[in-house]
């Protein structure tokens, strides 16, 4: 007979490296990202921020624990969060959160966690692909993930958000075209 251990998130607090932790089921997460991904994801995260300056309620965060239940713990790229109160993880569904596609987390950041963020209502998910130069913006409509489209040079403006904001794909991806 095969057991299957089952954490928790008092079990992923001990643990060393970097996780993320669904049903119970610890996974890790791929060594550093490559040099593409973290200038992507410095470029979001410093458009995202600038924009919302003046709100004192909105921050943007990389790479922070997302507590969504006590089996699952989730660490998005992106994290576009308003009024959470944990100084420690966020507790509450963010507002935006963006996850940059690599080949060893693309199942796990297009299936599992695209579920776990819909049923969540995190307003908007945007998968980003690095290799293509592009991303998929989906918005939460009523319960479900409607696609917004796929944006290589556009610019998308969020609906429905606490603070007036949008992304500009085209100076995210211009200095990655040859």
């Amino acid at each position: 007979m095969c057991a299957i251990e089952y954490y928790t998130y008092d079990d992923y607090k001990l643990w060393e490296g970097n996780w993320e932790l669904i049903n119970g089921i610890p996974l890790s997460m791929a060594p550093a990202p490559m040099k593409v991904h973290q200038s992507i994801a410095t470029k979001i995260i410093r458009q995202l921020d600038e924009q919302i300056e003046d709100c004192n309620t909105c921050e943007v965060l990389g790479e922070i624990d997302y507590k969504v239940s006590d089996d699952t713990v989730l660490r998005p790229d992106i994290a576009l969060t308003c009024n959470e109160t944990n100084e420690y993880h966020l507790v509450k569904a963010p507002e935006i959160i963006v996850e940059i596609i690599s080949k060893s987390t693309a199942k796990r950041d297009e299936k599992y966690k695209f579920e776990i963020y819909e049923k969540q209502k995190v307003k908007y998910y945007i998968i980003v692909y690095p290799n293509e130069l592009s991303a998929k913006v989906f918005k939460l409509d009523g319960k479900t993930y409607d696609i917004q489209g796929t944006f290589t040079n556009e610019t998308y403006k969020f609906e429905n958000t606490t603070c007036d904001i949008n992304i500009n794909f085209e100076k995210i991806f211009k200095r990655f075209i040859k």
